[in-house]
């Protein structure tokens, strides 16, 4: 069984930066690729970024390519994404996820494992 903390979420006006970060444990964070989704209110679940578990080959949601960035630190089972240039259709709760086979995906049910996620504002 894995667990995700997320954490790093907050309020910001639009063109700011925000970095989340997520804590797995419970498993070996190695084997895993990572994603990091988002859910807006009255909205479905999306995929923002997947980073693939070895040699960090990262995939991303065209409304976000250019302004974040999907990383990961293997030796302290974390993996991270940086938001710049934040706009208000960026607010939402983000969630990281565990996806337990190796190839990218951005289906939300290809998904093994989530976090409780973090809520992050963007004001105009």
């Amino acid at each position: 069984q894995v667990q995700l903390v997320e954490s790093g979420g907050g309020w910001v006006q639009a063109g700011g930066s925000l970095r989340l970060s997520c804590a797995a444990s419970g498993g070996t964070f190695s084997r895993y690729s990572m994603g990091w989704f988002r859910q807006a209110p009255g909205k479905e679940r999306e995929f923002v970024a997947h980073i693939s578990r070895s040699d960090g080959t990262a995939y991303y949601a065209d409304s976000v390519k250019g302004r974040f960035t999907i990383s990961r630190d293997n030796a302290k089972n974390m993996v991270y994404l940086q938001m710049n240039s934040l706009k208000p259709e960026d607010t939402a709760v983000y969630y990281c996820a565990v996806r337990s086979r190796p190839y990218y995906a951005d289906s939300r049910y290809e998904y093994d494992y989530w976090g409780q996620g973090t809520q992050v504002t963007v004001s105009s």
